[in-house]
């Protein structure tokens, strides 16, 4: 083992100590309001930096499911009890339970995830920024009444849904994990939320913080452990009445699969292949810039990165050149170091999936501008996940380079001619999650965007994302929403309620008119 690896190692071991998961043998589950082992197969978690050994933690299980879900269902009722003022009240107080222990949550974010310090240390912030949003909506779910056509009073109530199934990535498990706790409690639900097997510690950490700041006791609870055990027994559990995934389309359909199975429905958040196009008119220092944010954070793991750049003819070479030239400016570096603007990639299947896409793109005809190699000086320690920034031109429609999710620093750019050609380049692919129009045409960037099949639409800008708007996609993308007022009927389900108001009322037989 280097010495880099052994820092992170003994860093790691640090940072569980901290939170009471004990390094030696880490307790990688809350539930019931307690940290507790797991029951399975051991687990090995590698440093996305080095490519070696970080710690090794056991598989939940389903025994642990079922402990979960009954720990959920007693919290739910107990939250379910409190009024709506008192449940917002206590979600704001519960984020405190996270106040002076920002950093060490982001830097455990940061060595398991490979992620740069300054990324994670954003997200942390958005766990709060989730949280506040949410409580105020507690007390703020509103019925109506409908003037039905009969002598009753009929009114609509939002129920939860009762123990609600989360599963969240491991490109972002701390930010997923409170983008769907949060609605998730607003709405009245109690929560069995299953992190990816990858990145299992921050929402243990989040869940155990949140209860110390005045949560309910079994409210929320994190199981951790593999998709085909753990995550099995959870999506195939008779008390989740609502299955929410953050993942791939593969996954994805396995987990809409099985709710359909048990007739439970599903939110899915999916992959993307989303369209940056650029127009003639644009502002191109602005459109450029916007474009490397759009692919190269997060070293390309996002399910909105904006992998397919479209891009005018007549400022194709221009646009393209300055952009290979920005990327290889990028800080390529150690998660922990504080000039790092992008790390590795955060495990080795996916290595080798952008790696293999990279050289079948190559061998299809399609050109390297810059990139698609290991970086150049790294630490010799460095081993891990590295690819560098790249850029790919002469690449066509057909390939499978421009029609399926890279999930890494990877961008393809395409030429287009007129607008029907750039919305029909947009929109030849089965994901529909994202994308962006740069223009100084307001009328045309606005007529573009419409035609967009893509759940969110960027004009002039780049990855702006609110918990106070919707999120979610068409197609391949998955379907449901997350966030916003959207986000959170996600997790309620309307109830009619009808009250015969006429002094001798009368029962149709059938579907009679109903009135007295």
């Amino acid at each position: 083992m280097n010495s880099l690896s052994q820092y992170a190692c003994h860093h790691l071991a640090e940072l569980l100590e901290g939170f009471g998961l004990s390094a030696a043998a880490p307790l990688s589950n809350w539930i019931n309001g307690e940290l507790v082992a797991g029951e399975g197969e051991a687990i090995t978690l590698i440093n996305p930096a080095t490519g070696e050994a970080l710690v090794s933690y056991r598989d939940a299980g389903a025994g642990l499911i079922e402990r979960a879900t009954q720990a959920a269902q007693r919290g739910q009722r107990e939250w379910m009890a409190l009024t709506a003022s008192e449940r917002g009240r206590r979600m704001n107080a519960a984020i405190r339970g996270l106040e002076g222990h920002e950093e060490a949550l982001a830097q455990l974010e940061s060595v398991v995830a490979g992620k740069p310090i300054l990324d994670c240390r954003a997200e942390v912030g958005k766990v709060r920024e989730m949280f506040e949003y949410y409580a105020g909506w507690c007390d703020k779910q509103h019925g109506e009444v409908i003037p039905v056509p009969t002598s009753h009073l009929n009114y609509v109530r939002h129920v939860p849904y009762g123990v609600v199934g989360q599963i969240t990535p491991w490109n972002a498990p701390m930010f997923t994990c409170a983008w769907q706790l949060a609605p998730a409690i607003a709405a009245g639900n109690g929560v069995v939320l299953k992190p990816s097997e990858l990145t299992p510690f921050t929402s243990v950490v989040i869940a155990k913080q949140l209860e110390s700041g005045g949560l309910s006791k079994g409210l929320i609870n994190i199981v951790n452990g593999l998709g085909k055990t753990t995550g099995a027994a959870l999506t195939d559990h008779p008390a989740i009445s609502k299955l929410v995934f953050v993942g791939s389309p593969q996954s994805g359909r396995m987990i809409a699969e099985a709710g359909a199975r048990r007739l439970v429905p599903s939110v899915l958040e999916l992959g993307g292949k989303s369209a940056n196009i650029v127009f003639a008119d644009a502002k191109l220092d602005e459109a450029v810039a916007g474009a490397q944010a759009a692919i190269f954070a997060a070293a390309g793991q996002s399910c909105v990165a904006g992998s397919r750049l479209l891009i005018e003819r007549s400022v194709f070479e221009q646009v393209t050149s300055r952009l290979a030239r920005a990327a290889e400016q990028i800080a390529v570096g150690l998660p922990s170091d504080e000039a790092t603007r992008m790390g590795p990639l955060q495990n080795h299947r996916q290595f080798e999936q952008v790696t293999r896409m990279i050289e079948a793109a190559k061998a299809a005809g399609a050109r390297v501008l810059t990139g698609g190699k290991r970086p150049e000086g790294l630490p010799d320690e460095a081993q891990g996940y590295f690819i560098a920034p790249t850029v790919l031109v002469d690449v066509t429609p057909d390939m499978e380079i421009a029609q399926q999710e890279v999930f890494g620093p990877v961008l393809v750019a395409m030429a287009f001619d007129g607008e029907g050609q750039a919305t029909q380049l947009a929109n030849e692919t089965r994901f529909g999650l994202a994308g962006a129009v740069w223009s100084q045409d307001v009328a045309r960037a606005h007529r573009v965007a419409g035609q967009l099949r893509a759940g969110t639409v960027w004009i002039n800008s780049y990855k702006a994302i609110s918990v106070m708007s919707p999120f979610g996609g068409f197609g391949d993308s998955g379907f449901g929403r997350s966030s916003g007022l959207d986000g959170l009927r996600e997790y309620t389900v309307p109830q009619s309620v009808w009250v015969e108001t006429a002094p001798e009322a009368s029962v149709a037989f059938g579907y009679g008119s109903g009135v007295g």
